[in-house]
């Protein structure tokens, strides 16, 4: 009897599970489609279980959600794409819930789907439903034919290619901002698959209309569009349809339409060339950049080094570095953080001169600026202006003010000045580099934040690998080696960290002379934390020293470890010394 129910078995679980009240065991049915679509074949699914679905509707939108997903990837499951019409139903459904993500998904699941069917399909049943969603009496419907256009048109025949293209010019103009909103951020993707002769009439009567909206959320969405466009119409159809609606744009009366023209404007600029660039998008970006509102600023400050590198350095000392400057002192904090993450970038374009000119004070005021996120951007892009001032002038001017920060108060700027020292010494070289810098590196070992400790450890391991083996010898062993008597068990620690990044730098001589020596005497300290830390020590160094080493001074040690009252000392004494071990049978 078992045998023969079988086959009905999947299909009584979905259904009883889909009707729980449990919302978890719906889940995880309806993840489980595909399993249970395989256990009933593809007629079955076609009959059975896709018209179960159409008639399900769950009133939880986590379901749905997962159905709409699981939907798009069901072609396989009902017999290729000669049956894929039959999921068109239950996604036609969930395209009109009240749920955005569904519908959302949906749409996605719909335009996959619509990728794999065949021309005739399409027109039989896909565009129909496309129709049936564009005329649905709930915005819904309406908001998720939007997304359909742009699949559907290619495979349509001329004449309904019209009807198509009639249909999306009224849901530009239709009632509800939520269906116009969805035509705008939709139009770029439909106007790809439209003929060029219907592009310069009918789309850009359309988004001609969608940029004079009475919604500001409708028309910041148009700006998107302004990018999409330009790229598919030819240069002089752009400068002439394009270029005016920027303009326009970017003294929108709403703010966020402002902040959309800002957000945007590379693209822009991309779409509509660089002569018109410099004659009517200057003065649209200036204005964006004095805007009145922060958030309008703060998104054409990110944009400043990549807006220059459009024009001549003359025209961006002319234009837009007066800009820089004000922005520099502005009122809005973030205003200023977003200037100082891109104005570095700035110095390539504008050359030596005017960066040392004019750039450089800025730097300044912004390295001592009181909001610590400032000086990270700052800190954190200093490469890019010593490639091009060089390093005198940088030493000169910045390095007092790096030294400054060394010391900061916010640790994360310490952190960021810690990461930026090994490029510095890179560029500085050794001399210059032991008179200003060396002291700093072994005064954030004793720093009181742990990670700033631990960038310190790393600091000194890079600086070695920079400078050489017979460098750190003399300027940072002895230093990092005396460290070890500190009265506090965390620094004492540090160094053991710090030991054991430089021995693979340092090589087997100098670790088995300067090194293994205090680690062994650190073994003897009180604290059990810094008895299982040498623990570990001591396993890092076996691969590096000799055998004999090995046996005569890093074993006893351990063995002595491993009898210790404490139980975490004990367990990474035996670690290491299992370690040892293995290291001995491989050799």
């Amino acid at each position: 009897m078992a045998m023969v129910d079988e086959p009905l078995y999947p299909i009584a679980v979905l259904i009883d599970e889909l009707k729980n009240d449990d919302i978890q065991l719906r889940l995880n049915s309806i993840r489980r489609l595909s399993t249970i679509a395989r256990a009933l074949g593809e007629e079955r699914t076609r009959k059975e279980l896709i018209p179960f679905l159409s008639e399900n509707n769950d009133d939880d939108d986590e379901v749905l959600l997962a159905m709409a997903e699981e939907l798009g990837g069901f072609v396989p499951f009902v017999g290729g794409v000669d049956h894929a019409t039959v999921l068109l139903p239950p996604l036609e459904i969930l395209s009109t819930v009240e749920e955005t993500c569904v519908r959302d998904k949906s749409v996605d699941s719909l335009c996959r789907i619509a990728a794999q069917m065949r021309d005739q399909d399409l027109v039989d049943s896909f565009i129909p439903m496309v129709k049936r969603l564009a005329s649905g009496e709930w915005f819904t419907a309406r908001v998720s034919s939007c997304g359909l256009f742009h699949v559907a048109y290619p495979s349509a025949p001329e004449g309904l290619r019209t009807e198509l293209r009639t249909i999306y010019n009224q849901l530009c103009q239709d009632d509800m901002p939520m269906v116009r909103r969805s035509a705008a951020s939709n139009l770029g993707k439909f106007a790809a698959t439209v003929e060029p002769s219907f592009l310069k009439t009918d789309i850009m009567s359309i988004f001609e209309d969608l940029t004079q909206d009475d919604q500001d959320s409708v028309r910041l969405l148009a700006v998107e569009g302004c990018a999409a466009l330009g790229k598919l119409l030819e240069p002089q159809d752009c400068v002439a349809h394009i270029l005016p609606v920027i303009v326009n744009f970017s003294q929108d009366k709403s703010w966020r339409v402002r902040y959309m023209v800002a957000n945007q404007l590379y693209e822009l600029c991309e779409a509509v060339g660089p002569e018109p660039t410099r004659s009517d998008l200057v003065p649209a970006y200036v204005r964006l950049l004095r805007d009145n509102e922060a958030e309008v600023r703060i998104a054409a400050a990110g944009k400043v080094t990549k807006f220059c590198r459009i024009l001549s350095p003359e025209l961006a000392i002319q234009h837009i570095l007066p800009c820089v400057k004000d922005l520099s002192t502005d009122s809005s904090q973030h205003v200023r953080s977003a200037l100082a993450s891109v104005i570095m970038g700035m110095a390539p374009v504008l050359g030596k001169d005017a960066t040392i000119e004019q750039l450089l004070p800025i730097f300044l005021s912004l390295l001592k600026d009181e909001f610590p996120d400032v000086r990270l951007n700052i800190i954190s892009k200093l490469d890019q202006v010593n490639q091009v001032i060089g390093i005198d002038l940088l030493s000169q001017s910045l390095l007092p003010a790096i030294v400054e920060l060394a010391e900061d108060r916010h640790w994360r700027v310490r952190l960021a000045i810690i990461e930026y020292i090994p490029l510095l010494a890179s560029q500085l070289g050794v001399q210059f580099f032991d008179d200003k810098l060396g002291a700093l590196c072994m005064q954030w070992l004793k720093d009181k934040v742990y990670s700033i400790r631990d960038a310190a450890a790393n600091n000194v391991k890079r600086l070695a690998e920079e400078f050489g083996a017979e460098w750190a010898m003399q300027h940072i062993v002895p230093q990092v080696l005396d460290m070890i008597n500190s009265p506090h068990y965390l620094y004492r620690m540090t160094i053991l960290h710090a030991v054991s990044l430089l021995a693979p730098v340092l090589g087997s001589e100098i670790t088995c002379s300067k090194l293994l020596p205090v680690v062994v005497e650190a073994s003897k300290d009180r604290v059990p934390n810094m008895k299982f830390n040498v623990a570990k020590v001591l396993q890092c160094l076996i691969p590096i020293v000799d055998q004999s080493v090995v046996e005569n001074t890093i074993r006893p040690c351990l063995v002595d470890l491993s009898e210790d009252p404490d139980v975490d000392v004990r367990f990474f004494a035996t670690q290491a010394l299992q370690s040892s071990d293995q290291v001995m049978m491989s050799s």
